[in-house]
């Protein structure tokens, strides 16, 4: 077995430490690390950054680190109907850093690729560039942003290999990819474990080489956070 493959949660987690900058893949509850976020609550770490599009939804996913008050600023993208997250912006109790979502991505592609900061016109006159440089080039304002780094990235795959070469469910990929390029450890938590070579290469969404740590979790509860069908036509008389 690969020094990589951890048996348990726990041992997955080991050296999280208080005030840790923590990224967490998925999109509302949708590709959520849930074991992983269930986990750190067990660790008794606190005062945590929290890297991550959103933070949880209806009680679920991220929203339980609210809850349990181990968050001390959330970089994000989206609020959404995360209401303990609304109440804690407005109390000023959790410090929050809301960015357009394309410059979120691409603060970790450039911290994952090395680049500490680069010129966007994205936010250029709106909140999001106050206090900000801002540069023109060939006639164009920009604004400078800065790579986005962490500490631990907890992400979801739908399959690893013991080396952690990863491949994901369809739209449950999101963020994850990136921000284990961002991360100084990478802990996944995959739905299958399978052998080494199980993967054709081009298949690996993501190279073991950006994961540190691997383990098993074959169940989990998958919320819907909205479910939307299409209403059922009307039989035709017979």
């Amino acid at each position: 077995m690969s020094a990589k493959v951890r048996a348990s949660v726990a041992e997955a987690l080991e050296g999280l430490f208080d005030g840790a900058r923590v990224m967490v893949g998925g999109f509302g509850l949708c590709g959520n690390a849930e074991a992983l976020i269930a986990g750190v609550l067990a660790t008794g770490a606190k005062e945590l950054t929290l890297v991550s599009n959103n933070a949880g939804s209806l009680g679920k996913g991220l929203a339980t680190w609210l809850e349990a008050g181990i968050i001390r600023r959330v970089e994000c993208t989206y609020l959404g109907t995360n209401e303990h997250l609304h109440r804690a912006m407005a109390a000023g109790t959790i410090e929050i850093e809301v960015m357009p979502q394309g410059t979120f991505v691409e603060r970790m592609r450039a911290a994952g690729a090395g680049i500490p900061a680069f010129f966007t016109p994205t936010g250029l006159g709106t909140v999001v560039a106050e206090g900000k440089e801002v540069r023109e080039f060939e006639g164009r304002a920009y604004v400078l942003e800065r790579a986005l780094h962490a500490d631990f990235a907890l992400i979801r795959a739908h399959r690893a290999d013991p080396f952690g070469n990863l491949r994901f469910y369809r739209t449950a990929r999101n963020f994850s990819p990136i921000m284990a390029t961002a991360a100084k450890t990478t802990i996944v938590e995959c739905d299958e474990l399978v052998a080494l070579g199980a993967f054709d290469p081009d298949d690996v969404h993501l190279p073991g080489a950006f994961v540190q740590r691997v383990v098993h979790v074959p169940v989990h509860e998958d919320v819907i956070e909205y479910r939307t069908v299409r209403p059922r036509p009307t039989e035709a008389p017979s």
